[in-house]
């Protein structure tokens, strides 16, 4: 019986020609990513190159919104209405959904970035209202933290929502990522990502003080901003590859 892993990355982040080659680089070995549609990150410009990039290398197109913080590049809780950030995000993901419609290609899923991901983890309201633009932009899949409330409100809509886990982030002991504002919060080193893939690849991850927890992922992601990303990527596919893997989401 085959076993499954998606590889993904958040991409359309890093500015310029040298941020859209660090970008194709990224998408010749992850089977999903998730693509900065102007909250945090991104432009139009970036946008239809990196969906162009996308489809070159064949891989699942997501919408990456984040609340309205291009300046604190959407790491940071934001004190925002329920109305004006709902329609924040529907602007962003329908922006995303016109570029890639006129390109002939479309979005599968939705990932949260940032503030905005880990709080909509624990925030049941916030979650919902993420969930119900998900539904109403006709996207099928959400991806997000296990066992948190975006999975509960997913499955609750009808969502297939896919469980998602971070090569190059640490965590706690209760499964939630370590805050960038700690020190070591992101794994740089590459063997220590690679060491992390294969784990979490297994359902587990350890956590920053060191005791093993359970964490199902049906997809791990590589931040296209880490340190090395590019470099990366391919190597973690590899050491996935050889431990019998097939990667991609699971049919």
């Amino acid at each position: 019986m085959a076993r499954y892993i998606d590889l993904n990355a958040d991409i359309g982040e890093l500015e310029g020609e040298e941020g859209r080659a660090s970008d194709d680089a990224i998408l010749s070995a992850v089977t999903s990513c998730n693509i900065a549609c102007g909250g945090h990150a991104g432009d139009e410009v970036s946008m239809r190159e990196t969906i162009r990039l996308a489809c070159l290398h064949g891989v699942k197109i997501g919408a990456h919104p984040s609340y309205p913080d291009r300046e604190g590049f959407g790491r940071r809780s934001l004190g925002i209405d329920a109305h004006s950030l709902k329609e924040s995000l529907s602007a962003q993901i329908g922006r995303l959904m016109q570029i890639a419609g006129e390109m002939g290609a479309h979005i599968d899923h939705v990932k949260p970035h940032g503030a905005l991901y880990n709080e909509a983890a624990k925030d049941g309201d916030l979650a919902k209202l993420i969930v119900d633009i998900v539904v109403a932009k006709g996207i099928p899949v959400l991806f997000g933290p296990s066992n948190s409330e975006l999975q509960f409100a997913s499955e609750t809509a009808g969502l297939r929502f896919i469980a998602e886990g971070f090569v190059d982030r640490a965590y706690e002991r209760d499964g939630s990522l370590t805050p960038r504002t700690e020190q070591g919060a992101v794994l740089e080193d590459a063997s220590r990502q690679i060491a992390q893939a294969k784990s979490l690849a297994a359902g587990k991850v350890r956590s920053r003080t060191g005791s093993m927890i359970d964490l199902p992922a049906q997809t791990l992601c590589l931040h296209g901003d880490t340190a090395n990303a590019r470099l990366t990527a391919g190597r973690i596919r590899s050491e996935l590859e050889a431990l019998g893997f097939e990667i991609g989401i699971e049919p």
